[in-house]
């Protein structure tokens, strides 16, 4: 797996674009998250469909070519930064195939970052656009506006990545270790679902492989996994990690299903390593390489996360 390209990092008085891909967004949530941005010197710029409901899926914000839209725009928009989404939920993949990827190839790459449902983005832009991009809290999401470490790591790593090169993390080793590989994942089920359709990637050798999901029990998370093993999806992949398995049932009971069906890749597993549905959730870069040591639960980038800004 090979690492992809690092879009610039933030300056002071960027203007970010903020997205709804998937799930319907709180207005009072966004003007929070707005606020916070406002506060770190950005200029967030909200795409028109956020704040939309479906009108007949509540469970979606607005029509999908109007998500769809919103983001091409924002991504071909030379005055915008970053993307930044507001929340997950459930619909990205529902749009993610309107979105004209042949168009953005001609424009530079550009700070993503989101979670949960937004795994189908992740993955679509790094085979696509062969970008980097960032597995971190959503702007309306409710841990981002309450939680000082989790506004902090991100802060850090959208402006300042040097400072956070090195991830510390509280993880504990499942399978111990050190391995070397390009970061990648995030959500298990989205993984699982983008199984088989055209253009995803191929196994992922010489990946790092960062997992969690949220509300999925302890049988669901074996049979994601099992499927991912069978399809040869994990195959060659070089150390994992795991972060949150929030409403997934008795953690010991998700941790023999982990270590059941991951144990067997014979290569480090770290778990509790603090990404994802988690209070404080850490901001991790996907598609830098780097060394993930399951003893100490650090994950060592060989590049910040994002690149130097030029003029």
């Amino acid at each position: 797996m090979p690492p992809l390209v690092r879009p610039p990092r933030l300056v002071p008085g960027d203007r970010v674009a903020v997205v709804a891909p998937s799930g319907p967004v709180p207005e009072h949530r966004l003007e929070a998250g707005l606020d916070i941005l406002r506060g770190w010197d950005l200029e967030p710029v909200v795409a028109p469909h956020v704040l939309d409901v479906h009108r007949e899926f509540d469970y979606l914000a607005g029509e999908d070519a109007d998500r769809a839209r919103d983001l091409e725009r924002a991504w071909r928009d030379p005055s915008v930064a970053g993307v930044l989404c507001a929340r997950g939920g459930y619909g990205a993949a529902r749009m993610v195939e309107l979105i004209d990827w042949n168009a953005l190839r001609a424009f530079p790459p550009k700070v993503f970052l989101g979670f949960s449902d937004i795994t189908t983005l992740h993955e679509a832009i790094a085979r696509r656009l062969g970008v980097v991009t960032l597995h971190g809290p959503m702007v309306a999401a409710s841990d981002f506006l309450k939680n000082a470490r989790a506004q902090e790591h991100l802060r850090l790593t959208l402006f300042e990545p040097e400072a956070v090169q090195v991830i510390d993390s509280p993880g504990l080793p499942l399978v111990g270790g050190r391995a070397r590989g390009v970061t990648f994942g995030g959500c298990l089920s989205l993984l699982a679902a983008d199984l088989g359709v055209p253009g995803t990637r191929l196994p992922a050798r010489g990946g790092l492989l960062f997992l969690e999901d949220i509300g999925e029990e302890p049988y669901r998370l074996d049979r994601y996994l099992t499927q991912l093993l069978r399809a040869g999806q994990l195959d060659g992949v070089t150390g994992v990690a795991l972060g949150s398995w929030e409403e997934c049932g008795p953690y010991d009971a998700v941790r023999a299903v982990l270590r059941d069906r991951l144990g067997g890749l014979g290569v480090p597993v770290v778990e509790e390593f603090g990404f994802g549905h988690c209070e404080g959730a850490l901001t991790i870069p996907f598609g830098v390489p780097g060394e993930l040591d399951a003893e100490t639960g650090t994950l060592r980038l060989d590049t910040p996360a994002l690149g130097e800004r030029t003029a």
